[in-house]
């Protein structure tokens, strides 16, 4: 999602209305895109920590959103006057909720949080879509289900309160691992971004919801990014500001449009449940290029990260 993800810029996709193949009939590309799905996206937090090392984070997340917006304008434009207007309302939420508000969360916790962590921590939207979906959709809960909503709670706990921030390697140089609560945040978002997709917005095609969501909120953030921040002063003075907006650039590109087709031709090609399973390895990618850029991993983050995995997998075979 880093993303969400986010995710990236776009929260977790909603159930296919297409019926997907049997799963014992998973062609071997399915597992390929798998693999390039969950590192997309889980190479969205080091690229979220590199481009902090220019820009704030108020100018990161401004920017991730209007470069989506803009990279899928002409989609935007061709489903906005099919739409009906009953729907807007909808999308503007989700936008703002799912999109807009933890574009920005996620950039705070880097400044101060392992990027590593953050996509760990990114799994919790799994578990805040139930709990959103039980508190206000009607989804049913289950013992099975309450207790993987706990558990991925005991898991953040262990993560943030016992393994501590992952270590200096972060873009201001300090750790924080309440920052940590930003990324939670944010998941809550997703989640409830994801049960408004599901319920009010499910008839319109994936690529139409994401493009006219973005076109709703990316006027304002490109508006604040170049009117209230020192975005365009920064690209023109900083050493190294061409490179950084790269890396942002980069991921709103991948994790938006790039991510979504792909996620949505892996539904297509095998099982909702197969393709969730890059839950579990965007989490291992994250960490992997954490601990290539120096960041710290110990028993602690590994026992929180396991207990959160554990959580998801719960969720997700719970009936």
């Amino acid at each position: 999602m880093p993303t969400s993800p986010a995710p990236a810029v776009t929260t977790a996709p909603a159930s296919p209305p297409v019926s997907p193949p049997p799963p014992h009939k998973i062609p071997a590309s399915a597992w390929g895109l798998l693999v390039v799905l969950a590192s997309i996206w889980g190479t969205s937090f080091i690229l979220m920590k590199k481009g902090l090392v220019v820009f704030s984070a108020l100018e990161l997340g401004a920017a991730r959103v209007s470069v989506a917006a803009l990279l899928l304008l002409p989609f935007a434009l061709k489903h906005l006057s099919k739409v009906d207007r009953s729907r807007i309302k909808w999308l503007l939420f989700s936008g703002v909720v799912g999109t807009l508000i933890p574009a920005f969360l996620f950039a705070y916790a880097e400044t101060r949080l392992a990027s590593g962590l953050a996509g760990v921590l990114n799994a919790l939207t799994v578990v805040f879509t139930l709990v959103v979906g039980a508190a206000f959709f009607g989804q049913k809960l289950t013992g099975l289900r309450v207790l993987g909503i706990v558990l991925g709670l005991v898991g953040t706990v262990v993560l943030m309160l016992l393994g501590g921030s992952g270590g200096e390697a972060t873009p201001t140089g300090e750790g924080n691992a309440w920052y940590g609560l930003y990324i939670v945040l944010a998941t809550f978002g997703y989640g409830v971004s994801v049960n408004i997709i599901k319920n009010h917005l499910h008839s319109i095609p994936a690529v139409a919801v994401t493009s006219l969501l973005l076109l709703f909120i990316g006027g304002p953030a490109l508006a604040f990014l170049l009117l209230g921040t020192d975005f365009l002063p920064k690209l023109a003075s900083v050493p190294g500001a061409w490179p950084a907006f790269g890396y942002i650039a980069l991921l709103a590109t991948m994790s938006t449009a790039v991510a979504m087709v792909l996620f949505n031709k892996l539904i297509q090609s095998s099982t909702a449940l197969f393709a969730s399973s890059n839950t579990y390895l965007i989490p291992i990618v994250a960490l992997g290029w954490g601990l290539l850029d120096g960041e710290d991993f110990n028993l602690w983050h590994l026992l929180g990260m396991v207990i959160i995995l554990a959580s998801v997998a719960i969720i997700h075979r719970a009936k």
